[in-house]
């Protein structure tokens, strides 16, 4: 049964008592506004914990929403009880759930995609001063172009290869723009509309270099760049590589994310700038055997694990982490593939439209990535 919306706040409002079997959560998510509490009490322990969390989730907003009311990758919900992902099942829930962005990237992925459509759905997050914004940070809704933005838009230039459609270059000159003077990013630029922005945007100090941001961003533009010549010949590039290559040497322990986005740029830099290896080695020693870093300031459950941190086999960092935690790490990926067929994030997400894209996010990155490491068509959900 589909969730209708009404005209104070777009919210879902079911229309009858759920079935018996566990329904969409967007069915459950319209029991939850309707305040049927009694009826959510009799039939919630048929349903898995990451569909309750993940209805919740639907319904919430930034400031009415508990803290432990979100959406929870690590409550699994309810997983695959097979071996194997399900290819057709995910195809499946993009389809039914994802932005088109998502599904043309999902397209490229699995051999049936259209790069020139895939760089027309990213145009559409533009703006007319070469940044993107308009959501392509699905928990940074405002149009205003953005740092975050970047980094998607970086992610898909990478998928797409080389001559992007124009797009990287301006990406690039606008983010020398914004670049502040010790070469690094601001967290975020002020926030023109808040709604549906999650609290660590709107918050950010724009006068502040962020190494998070830094190199994450850097990150990714490193990533295109190995295939696009516009992007390894920005001058901006180099810039922000400089930054945080300086700043990681002077950070004795970053925080879980810094760590997490720093790897990645040690990793992504580590044959063209020779201060990297040494870095990339220091870093690399404070990861976990088994990964599993707790997120500062996260909710329960949030953490960065051994395929977060390094997502692509063959590469530098992967040399320093052990095959068989990898491995393992790879079952735990694979197993939470939903019952719809998607995956769901581990962190909090401030707007039902954020929590439902970046479903669809995730979906990708993690077929890619089990794609990537050999994991193919398990059997059916």
């Amino acid at each position: 049964m589909p969730c209708t919306s009404d005209n104070v706040g777009g919210r879902c409002h079911a229309e009858s008592v759920p079935p018996p079997e566990p329904p969409p959560v967007d069915v459950l998510a319209g029991l939850l506004l309707a305040r049927d509490e009694t009826v959510f009490a009799q039939v919630v322990d048929a349903w898995s914990p990451g569909t309750v969390r993940l209805a919740r989730v639907c319904v919430s907003t930034e400031e009415s929403a508990p803290d432990d009311v979100r959406n929870l990758q690590a409550a699994r919900g309810r997983t695959r009880e097979h071996g194997g992902m399900d290819l057709t099942a995910a195809t499946a829930f993009l389809a039914g759930h994802a932005r088109q962005l998502d599904r043309l990237r999902f397209g490229l992925l699995t051999g049936t995609g259209d790069r020139t459509a895939t760089l027309a759905a990213l145009a559409g997050y533009r703006n007319p001063d070469g940044g993107f914004g308009w959501g392509l940070e699905p928990d940074l809704r405002s149009p205003e172009s953005q740092p975050g933005a970047a980094l998607h838009a970086f992610e898909v230039l990478a998928e797409t290869g080389p001559g992007a459609a124009g797009l990287a270059g301006p990406l690039c000159d606008w983010l020398a723009s914004v670049t502040l003077p010790d070469g690094g990013l601001p967290f975020a630029l002020p926030v023109t509309v808040p709604a549906g922005t999650s609290h660590w945007w709107t918050d950010a100090d724009p006068t502040a270099s962020s190494l998070q941001i830094s190199t994450a961003v850097a990150a990714q533009a490193h990533r295109a760049a190995r295939l696009d010549p516009v992007v390894a010949g920005q001058p901006w590039l180099e810039r922000v590589t400089d930054f945080v290559l300086a700043t990681i040497a002077a950070t004795e322990r970053p925080q879980a994310l810094e760590l997490r986005f720093s790897l990645g740029l040690l990793d992504a830099v580590h044959d063209t700038r020779p201060e990297a290896a040494v870095q990339l080695e220091r870093l690399g020693a404070l990861v976990p055997p088994d990964g599993g870093i707790p997120v500062e300031g996260g909710i329960e459950g949030e953490a960065m694990h051994l395929l977060d941190l390094s997502p692509e086999p063959d590469r530098p960092l992967r040399a320093l982490l052990d095959p068989d935690a990898v491995e393992t790490d790879l079952d735990r990926l694979e197993s939470l593939q939903q019952g719809d067929g998607g995956w769901v994030v581990d962190f909090a997400s401030s707007s039902p439209a954020g929590a439902l894209e970046w479903r669809g996010y995730q979906t990708v990155w993690a077929v890619r990535t089990l794609l990537a490491h050999g994991r193919r068509q398990g059997a059916s959900l």
